[in-house]
């Protein structure tokens, strides 16, 4: 099924289980809460425009199932409606965002699922975890695991989410990043755009001797290194590829004095090449003044009326004092 949309590799979902385990060995149907955020902003709640982004709504989600959290990469359909995400604990979740005009108002036929190895066990079992990074190419599926400094490649024709994932050849520098600061984003380039056919992997803060964050360019026709100039302390958590040719950076700060922050920049997708410094303007940025937290995720569609809408979702560490947020923005070119 080349090409085939999250929709039609779906398969039908098994009977609901208990949800008493914190990892899971097979698939299970959850119930997953939802509660508005009518605001982004906790000091001015009517204000709703952040640079190039205009606030649209968000979700605190929440579930009795304790395998649910860490959510490190969200792909969504053509519609913004069906999503894949990824857990940092070696989980898929998949489901539909549920709508009431352009407001997300919770989320439905939500499945978590153990990711597969090339042998079919969950990848926890040889202690692969952190799978932090997502990109989709038709019903091929690509999950960056970031402390192994691996990628694994599946094929969603073949079972959606019970398929099993094989490793791909990857560049010696790759396999070469720092512990912990591995690959935390991808992005797969469309036919039609320059670097078609490429996969961009980008470190979460894997340096050049500069001081510059490394990134990959993987398979396609210009295979190489390239490197996104670092300013302000901030980190890579996630990327995505407009159609417009523009690629968008997803990036996080924290201190212990400043507390966590995120930026979006901007960057052109043509300055990329084999041995280039790249950078682009910051179009957002937020601070714990708004409705933050581990911001790790980020997608893009459009939604019927047109406007590009801007999905992010944030990683709660499983810990009690974070939370899974997922929000929406239009972006306002």
């Amino acid at each position: 099924m080349p090409g085939a949309t999250l929709a039609q590799t779906a398969v039908q979902r098994p009977p609901k289980q208990a949800p008493d385990e914190f990892t899971v060995s097979a698939p299970v149907s959850i119930d997953v809460n939802a509660r508005p955020l009518p605001s982004f902003d906790t000091r001015d709640r009517s204000r709703v425009r952040f640079g190039e982004l205009e606030y649209r709504s968000g979700l605190i989600l929440t579930s009795r199932f304790r395998g649910f959290g860490g959510l490190s990469g969200l792909r969504l359909d053509a519609k913004g409606e069906r999503f894949i995400a990824i857990s940092d604990k070696g989980g898929w979740f998949t489901g539909r965002i549920v709508y009431k005009g352009r407001e997300m108002t919770g989320l439905d036929d939500v499945e978590a699922s153990p990711i597969l190895g090339p042998d079919g066990k969950p990848i926890t079992s040889r202690g692969w975890f952190d799978t932090e990074a997502l990109a989709l190419d038709g019903s091929l599926v690509y999950v960056g695991l970031e402390r192994v400094n691996q990628i694994l490649r599946f094929d969603f024709a073949k079972g959606f989410t019970r398929a099993h994932g094989e490793l791909i050849q990857l560049p010696v520098g790759l396999r070469k990043l720092p512990y912990n600061k591995g690959i935390e984003a991808l992005v797969m380039v469309p036919k039609g755009l320059a670097l078609a056919g490429t996969l961009i992997a980008i470190s979460e803060r894997g340096l050049d001797a500069q001081g510059n964050i490394t990134a990959f360019l993987i398979g396609g026709k210009s295979l190489g290194l390239f490197s996104i100039r670092r300013t302000d302390n901030f980190d890579i958590s996630d990327a995505v590829l407009l159609p417009s040719g523009s690629m968008l950076l997803l990036e996080r700060k924290f201190s212990w004095l400043g507390g966590v922050g995120i930026r979006i920049r901007r960057v052109a997708l043509a300055s990329i090449a084999p041995g280039a410094v790249i950078d682009g303007p910051s179009i957002f940025e937020a601070d714990l003044g708004n409705e933050i937290d581990n911001m790790e995720g980020i997608d893009a569609h459009v939604a019927p009326g047109g406007e590009t809408v801007l999905t992010l979702v944030s990683d709660d560490n499983f810990s009690m004092i974070q939370r899974n947020l997922l929000l929406q923005f239009t972006l306002v070119e």
